[in-house]
């Protein structure tokens, strides 16, 4: 079985994020980068999956020259090889731009399974995954806590909201995207760090799709902190509390 897993390199989520001189991207130059949560998930599911029913999995990922970095921590924790669509440009592509990058290194690999986290988190828009699928031409399915491969048949658990979950099975080749927490992660030992430094990273160009949207401004939130005494007896007090929260800071109805 031939699975291939979508990994981004994102920004550590203890990084002060900071606006660049245009104010259009984050300062990532002096940035400490990790691989996306979601993806680990996605990673940790495909090398059980190689487990059970044999076979290889691939890690996929799009970016500069500093993503083989987090390519190398997928080796080590156990994938065989690598694919990397290495172009600058596509470390503030849309989801759309890195989708088509994703699908001009994955399609010739023809995967019986392609794994994605099911969002990133910096952009968090939860959209490559469904728009790789389309352009993979296979079936795809969101919010996964489940999966299980049954011939040439995949039946997976997704999760729904209020606490409700639905099981669906669909042929392969299909694409999934990974809920956080499905499974125990897995950490690169030693042994598999000194493995990845043989393994294949294959570089792969960019297929250099149209942007669909671009970035136009971009702010830190701004923090804001104020004390507001209010005076007058305990009912009176209490009255002009309930007005403010209702009218003022509009956080009761």
């Amino acid at each position: 079985m031939k699975i291939a897993v979508c990994i981004k390199q994102v920004v550590t989520r203890d990084w002060q994020v900071r606006p660049d001189e245009a104010r259009t991207w984050i300062r990532d130059a002096d940035a400490e980068f990790e691989m996306n949560e979601p993806d680990a998930y996605a990673l940790e599911a495909a090398l059980r999956l190689r487990e059970a029913h044999g076979g290889e999995v691939i890690a996929v990922s799009a970016g500069p020259a500093r993503v083989a970095q987090v390519l190398r921590e997928a080796l080590a924790r156990g994938a065989d090889r690598a694919l990397h669509v290495e172009d600058d440009g596509l470390a503030r592509a849309d989801a759309s731009v890195v989708a088509e990058a994703l699908a001009a290194a994955i399609g010739p690999e023809t995967p019986d399974l392609v794994l994605t986290g099911l969002q990133s988190d910096d952009m968090g828009f939860g959209q490559t995954g469904v728009i790789l699928a389309e352009r993979l031409g296979v079936a795809h399915a969101t919010i996964i806590m489940d999966v299980q491969v049954q011939g040439a048949a995949v039946r997976v658990k997704r999760e729904l909201e209020g606490g409700w979950f639905q099981w669906l099975e669909m042929p392969l080749p299909a694409l999934l995207t990974i809920q956080s927490g499905i499974n125990q992660l897995r950490y690169a030992t030693l042994k598999g760090i000194m493995a990845a430094k043989k393994k294949e990273i294959r570089v792969v160009a960019a297929p250099g799709a149209a942007a669909a949207q671009r970035v136009l401004a971009l702010r830190a939130p701004e923090k804001q902190k104020q004390t507001r005494m209010i005076a007058g007896s305990p009912a009176e007090a209490a009255r002009e509390l309930v007005r403010a929260l209702r009218e003022d800071a509009r956080v009761v109805s």
